[in-house]
């Protein structure tokens, strides 16, 4: 509305970006941010490195980086007419815009966010602890009233809600110290995204002008992604939500905002009310991995009829809805099958290992246990190098990968499983070090 440890350097939203997922997906700034604020990321300095971005592009570069700081000033002054279009009296712009000077810094940032190792297995762990999983129990008691009217005018399951709260910011602890005005200022007249970010620094001129925000209040990412479940600017634009009736959507300091507001968002993205996320389960011997497939959707009486199973026998509550199995670790870890509201938070933050810790946490915070089926700890976890390895190893054998990156989303997933069936192997689309030695080989 997105962004574990890794080479990041920022507080993320949308984060805790999420390592992991990152194995397996490319994200963006999407509605709500770039990472999840609840993951601590470490930096050498608070001063810009004057490196070049690993991207290549040319607005990257040092001498491009410095030449836009130089005409920093004038950026913003150029950006006025489009301010005031939007209803900015030129009171409010001279208010929040004035001495504002660049954070140079975040230019480190902003190419060093694909560079993610982290298993699905790690990013859960980091994520759905203990610790959280009973502070989210308590956030739940003490908002009970908000949480339940908020689901009566959304439909959205009070848990997911508070899981995306305790991800992102860990229920508001975690939220990020950079001013927005200032990040979104940044990106807009520096860098690779301007385009991107002029829309994000205007809508937050438009939340300091509306006084939703109290300026001193409205800090985040270093990508401008704040409040409690890390809404970006525009996103808070178009969701968010005053609950309580004061005459201001504050995501940052009033609970009923911050609920309301989230469950709006997950509502546009199409949550189906009265359905879960998706379930874990177990696959029968000799199961055709060919099945596994975003793509394939069968209901899940037409899985069962395949043989697949909720571990402990547990029946399928609505058999007749959709979903598609998905294998994160491959045949050697867990399996589930994700339905509808999987994609609605995916579109919170579109990335796999989010949405999966989402879900889970949610399970928990309801009362579920642990994943059932242990993950693959043992295997080694590919870089960002042998990623990019092994999706140009695909490409130059024919099969569709898309543009090389080093990032594995869908596509590469379906390259690695048909490369796995043509050499006889089981095609679980699980890109390992073993895959890559064999197409090394070829």
């Amino acid at each position: 509305m997105r962004f574990v440890q890794l080479t990041l350097c920022a507080l993320v939203p949308l984060a805790a970006l999420s390592a992991a997922a990152s194995a397996q997906d490319d994200r963006y700034p999407g509605p709500s941010g770039i990472t999840t604020g609840s993951v601590p990321v470490q930096t050498q300095s608070d001063r810009w490195s004057g490196q070049p971005g690993a991207s290549g592009h040319p607005l990257m570069q040092p001498d491009a980086i410095l030449a836009a700081v130089a005409d920093f000033k004038n950026c913003l002054e150029r950006m006025w007419p489009a301010a005031q279009r939007r209803g900015v009296s030129r009171e409010s712009f001279n208010r929040f815009t004035a001495g504002l000077e660049p954070d140079v810094k975040i230019m480190d940032f902003v190419d060093a966010q694909p560079e993610f190792t982290k298993a699905f297995w790690d990013y859960l762990d980091l994520l759905v602890t203990d610790e959280r999983i009973a502070r989210g129990r308590e956030i739940l008691a003490q908002n009970a009233p908000a949480f339940a009217r908020a689901e009566t005018a959304y439909g959205v399951d009070r848990h997911i809600i508070a899981a995306i709260w305790g991800v992102e910011t860990k229920y508001g602890a975690v939220a990020g110290e950079r001013p927005v005005i200032r990040s979104t200022a940044t990106l807009a007249c520096v860098g690779r995204r301007q385009a991107y970010f002029k829309d994000e620094f205007l809508a937050a001129l438009e939340i300091l002008h509306r006084g939703d925000i109290r300026p001193e209040q409205l800090k985040g990412s270093w990508a401008g992604a704040f409040g409690a479940t890390q809404f970006m600017p525009t996103a808070f634009k178009r969701y968010a939500v005053d609950f309580d009736g004061d005459g201001r959507r504050d995501v940052v300091g009033t609970p009923a905002d911050v609920i309301a507001s989230t469950a709006n968002h997950l509502k546009m993205a199409g949550w189906a009310p009265g359905q879960t996320w998706g379930y874990e389960v177990a696959l029968p011997q000799n199961f055709n991995f060919m099945l596994a497939d975003a793509s394939r959707r069968l209901t899940l009486t037409e899985w069962a009829h395949l043989g697949v199973a909720r571990p402990g026998g547990q029946a399928f509550p609505r058999p007749g809805e959709r979903a598609y199995l998905f294998l994160p670790a491959g045949a050697r870890g867990p399996s589930f099958l994700m339905l509808d509201n999987f994609r609605a938070i995916m579109k919170y933050n579109p990335a796999e290992a989010y949405a999966l810790a989402i879900g889970h946490l949610a399970d928990r915070l309801r009362g579920g246990g642990p994943i059932a089926q242990p993950w693959p700890r043992d295997e080694h976890v590919l870089t960002r190098d042998e990623r990019l390895e092994l999706q140009q190893h695909l490409a130059r054998h024919g099969f569709d990968v898309g543009e090389p990156s080093g990032r594995l989303g869908n596509k590469t997933r379906i390259a690695v499983r048909d490369f796995q069936a043509r050499s006889g192997l089981v095609p679980d689309g699980f890109a390992t070090a073993a895959i890559l030695e064999r197409l090394r080989g070829r």
